[in-house]
């Protein structure tokens, strides 16, 4: 590879590793404590499992483009009170809810436009929102020694 130009635009990333929010929520709720919910859970976010980034940022890799920006995301937006349905879901735990008012300059909605990604990479992300929150439990529960419920 000779050259290492691209720049990636990272939507919100999330799965094993991977962003912190919804980690702490993980982790709050098999503690039983409370999760601080801003603006009411109404904020979205492009949520996007992090083997569809890392499929966009190959896909650039192989490309070898130069000087390229490439927007990489799901290009849709979940809220965030959603997400922690999916995280309760897959660990049959109600979280303990705190609502908040919204922080000050906290970006209501994010979402990742995607189609030059599309065009130029071939980039289609392909997990499913649900099945990434899932596969992100699975990691969490075996790599923290997590029993929910116990």
């Amino acid at each position: 590879m000779e050259y290492l130009d691209e720049l990636f635009r990272l939507s919100t990333v999330c799965g094993p590793s991977g962003r912190s929010d919804l980690y702490f929520f993980a982790k709050l709720i098999a503690e039983g404590k409370s999760i601080n919910v801003f603006n009411n859970g109404d904020m979205e976010r492009d949520f996007t499992y992090i083997d569809d980034i890392v499929q966009g940022i190959r896909s650039a890799l192989d490309h070898n483009y130069r000087c390229e920006i490439f927007n990489l995301g799901n290009s849709k937006s979940e809220q965030l009170r959603d997400m922690i349905r999916l995280i309760e879901d897959s660990v049959g735990i109600r979280a303990k809810l705190n609502f908040m008012p919204k922080q000050a300059g906290d970006v209501r909605k994010s979402i990742a436009d995607i189609a030059y990604s599309k065009e130029k990479l071939g980039y289609e992300p392909t997990t499913d929102i649900g099945v990434g929150i899932a596969k992100f439990i699975k990691w969490f529960k075996e790599n923290e020694g997590v029993k929910y419920g116990a």
